[in-house]
């Protein structure tokens, strides 16, 4: 019987029962991610070793010579089994901890960062923030007997879904996102915000993708799975090392594991390179920390890479820092970027002003797309979208949207629907790029298309009421129902002021 994408969901959900209430959600969801990572290897490992002994006729040496062909090695006491195996032993966290650190040793190219960083040095299975001994143990041990194959067989063969794996990652992301409050917006953005960049910027078979600020991966993957083919390549950075070991292993479960995840602060320490410059690319999308506080303004001036070029954000706020590095490492005459910002980047004055006015003057800047309010974990402040097009040659209008009102409300954030939300926005892009809409009107409240002209006059100021006018007006009043209704009240009042007067005469005569 084949394993469903549900199966897995709900063991692995399931799962986080082992750690709640005794570390922070923050934190468990380390160990459960790295659990199922753990599992998932283990079980392709055995899958892959069955599929080479019955090729060489049950020979276990040559097929695992052929397995370590793959580059990626297993030892055995790095295996799933070996740890079910050893489940009750006292010293289990240990044997966890020794599992995960030689796994890495055996496959440092895909495991680890270029200067030797483990993608598990943040995770402890020995700690005793776990609980004493006794209670450690038997949290580790139910942990392990969770994902045992006799409740979750994570074979490829049986798999009914071979995205399955990655999706469960996902869902647990997203849940862990939730119960992390505003820590969340570091290693996550929503699923429905992450499509919609993914398709505004959908990349060619043979694209470089990039994501700057990757937090766990989830853009990329989104918009890996835009592209329609296997052929293109994804390359990504992020600061926090815990979510940049949650990335790495997010990329290995969806199958991309080649793709290239760098640890480092991407304006003051970029690691995706070429030699001496800046690596380039076809598409670069993210959701970078939102007016990020001393990002390296006293650096910016002397950057190597000249980035900066149009001008050096405030200190206190990064947002056009990310975007000069964004718009600087796509291929000229054909780069792509998508970028989720808050809206102050859109008319703040000063120096953001300035370069704002600049990347226009550019011809850079194709669309702008407010989103609704409250959809983003950790604050409630409404964001919008940046799209600029290196290759836009001639054309010289930009898209307004106003996509404010499309959403559902949910329990904790506002959520936007594929069909009825996210769908609209891309197909009026997708009208744009085809010269479809003309300049000057709204469309139904909800998209403009503005000249450079109006634009100039209007300051380079991109705030999105200036242009997408969705003022609706009221209904005229009757003022004859009006005056009726005031006077059925007052009979009403008069009524119901006469009783009052008569229970009060009541009461006092009794």
């Amino acid at each position: 019987m084949k394993t469903t994408q549900q199966d897995i969901n709900n063991i692995v959900w399931r799962a986080c029962d082992t750690f709640r209430g005794v570390i922070d959600p923050a934190q468990y969801k380390d160990y459960i991610l790295t659990m199922l990572f753990l599992k998932y290897v283990s079980d392709v490992w055995n899958d892959k070793m069955d599929e080479y002994a019955l090729k060489y006729g049950g020979d276990k040496e040559r097929a695992e010579w052929a397995m370590r062909r793959e580059r990626f090695v297993l030892p055995p006491h790095s295996r799933f089994e070996y740890l079910y195996e050893h489940r009750n032993d006292p010293n289990i966290g240990e044997l966890i901890n020794i599992a995960l650190n030689d796994l890495e040793e055996e496959n440092r190219e895909k495991l680890s960062s270029e200067d030797g960083a483990s993608i598990f040095r943040n995770i402890d299975f020995n700690t005793s923030n776990l609980g004493d001994i006794k209670d450690k143990n038997k949290r580790l041990k139910e942990l392990i007997i969770d994902f045992s194959h006799e409740k979750l067989n994570l074979r490829p063969s049986m798999l009914e879904d071979i995205d399955a794996i990655g999706n469960a990652y996902e869902f647990l992301i997203a849940h862990f996102a939730s119960d992390a409050g505003k820590k969340a917006g570091e290693f996550y953005t929503p699923g429905e915000v992450s499509t919609l960049l993914a398709k505004l910027t959908k990349s060619q078979p043979g694209a470089r993708i990039c994501d700057p600020t990757c937090g766990s991966g989830s853009l990329l993957v989104k918009a890996a799975r835009e592209v329609g083919s296997d052929n293109f390549s994804l390359y990504g950075q992020e600061a926090n090392g815990s979510t940049w070991a949650l990335a790495v292993m997010n990329m290995f479960l969806h199958g991309y594991d080649n793709a290239t995840i760098r640890w480092g602060d991407t304006i003051n320490n970029p690691k995706l390179k070429e030699g001496d410059q800046l690596m380039k690319f076809d598409t670069v999308v993210a959701n970078p920390p939102f007016s990020l506080d001393k990002w390296g303004a006293e650096n910016a001036h002397a950057d190597q890479y000249n980035r900066f070029w149009r001008g050096v954000p405030p200190k206190s706020k990064g947002d056009w820092a990310f975007l000069s590095h964004m718009i600087e490492t796509t291929y000229e005459d054909s780069g792509m970027v998508g970028v989720v910002v808050p809206h102050g980047v859109l008319f703040r004055g000063s120096s953001e002003g300035k370069i704002r006015q600049k990347t226009i003057e550019e011809n850079l800047l194709d669309a702008v797309i407010g989103l609704p309010a409250n959809l983003f974990f950790g604050t409630g402040i409404p964001a919008a979208i940046l799209i600029f097009n290196k290759g836009r040659k001639k054309r010289t209008d930009v898209l307004f949207i106003d996509a404010s009102q499309g959403f559902d409300s949910a329990k904790n954030q506002n959520v936007m629907d594929d069909e009825r939300h996210i769908k609209p926005i891309v197909e009026t892009y997708e009208k744009f790029k085809a010269n479809k809409l003309k300049p000057g009107v709204v469309e139904d409240k909800f998209s403009y298309v503005t000249t450079i002209e109006e634009l100039t006059e209007n300051e380079f100021n991109l705030n999105i009421p200036r242009y997408v006018d969705t003022f609706e007006e009221e209904a005229e009043v009757d003022m004859k129902a009006v005056a009726d209704k005031i006077k059925s009240l007052e009979a009403e009042l008069a009524e119901v002021q006469g009783q009052m007067k008569e229970y009060l005469s009541e009461l006092r005569l009794a």
